[in-house]
């Protein structure tokens, strides 16, 4: 019989005080990610065998390294069980991407994120990603909705072929646009747009201005950051409205868990004068 979970595999060969300290995993296409304190990692390989015993579906199981760091937002890997491999493809939302986990950033905890904004998008709206990575966010808004045209930007020369091949493999070359470079170089030459993303929390304040001169008046704004408890918006929001003055807030959520009683967030705003910024 198999195990139902990691722990379950493990019982038998971590001490209790072991077990407690084997973290979240995540799992991208036949792909397991695992994250070990340095106590365990002698134990790397055995942790590895059984995750494969867990979720049959895997291939290959990963050791990340180091933290994401870097203008690409990548990490370190190692493979400790399976195959030795870091390419794979994910479902997500009834699309599919090809990534390469070594070369780019891709995190499945953001599933929901990515199908709560598709649906909010409209008919015929303009849409512009200035981080765009693989192009789950663009690719999921052409999919489930009826957007008009994604621009879909992004500095990392790897993410940008993936993004390419994202777009064929889901059909959605027509409405998709990838674009290789930097979003402040590459958004002032684009259309105004009726809704704008900026999906990476570590640099979204730094980019404040090129969003806003490229959106259209009343426009949305999904900017991401950081936030600490006990109140992990009041920050963020203050630093908006210094920065744009009137802003209509529509959402706020923490998406994860980024460190202790530190989250990633999510805004959603409007900006009812923006022609000040575009001007």
């Amino acid at each position: 019989m198999n195990p139902r979970s990691l722990r379950d595999a493990l019982q038998n060969i971590l001490t209790p005080e072991e077990l407690a300290k084997v973290r979240a995993f995540d799992i991208v296409g036949d792909i397991g990610i695992l994250r070990l304190p340095e106590e365990l990692l002698e134990k790397k390989h055995v942790i590895g065998e059984a995750l494969l015993r867990v979720h049959r579906n895997l291939r290959t199981v990963l050791l990340q390294t180091s933290p994401v760091s870097g203008d690409y937002r990548t990490r370190k890997l190692e493979v400790v069980a399976g195959e030795p491999r870091t390419e794979t493809i994910h479902r997500e939302g009834g699309c599919l991407f090809k990534v390469d986990l070594s070369k780019v950033y891709f995190s499945p905890r953001l599933s929901f994120d990515r199908m709560r904004i598709a649906k909010q998008v409209k008919e015929g709206e303009v849409v512009t990603n200035l981080f765009a990575g693989v192009g789950c966010y663009s690719i999921i808004i052409a999919k489930q909705s009826k957007a008009s045209r994604v621009y879909s930007i992004d500095l990392n020369p790897d993410a940008y072929h993936y993004m390419c091949e994202n777009v064929r493999l889901n059909r959605v070359g027509d409405r998709v646009i990838p674009i290789l470079g930097d979003a402040r170089e590459k958004a002032p030459a684009l259309e105004k747009a009726d809704r704008i993303l900026m999906p990476l929390p570590e640099r979204a304040r730094e980019f404040l201005d090129t969003a806003l001169a490229a959106l259209k008046p009343n426009g949305v704004i999904h900017f991401y950051d950081f936030g600490t408890e006990p109140d992990p918006f009041t920050p963020s929001l203050r630093f908006l409205r210094e920065k744009i003055g009137d802003i209509q807030l529509l959402h706020a959520r923490k998406l994860r868990s980024y460190a202790p009683k530190c989250y990633h967030i999510v805004l959603d705003f409007s900006v009812p004068n923006v022609r000040n910024f575009a001007d």
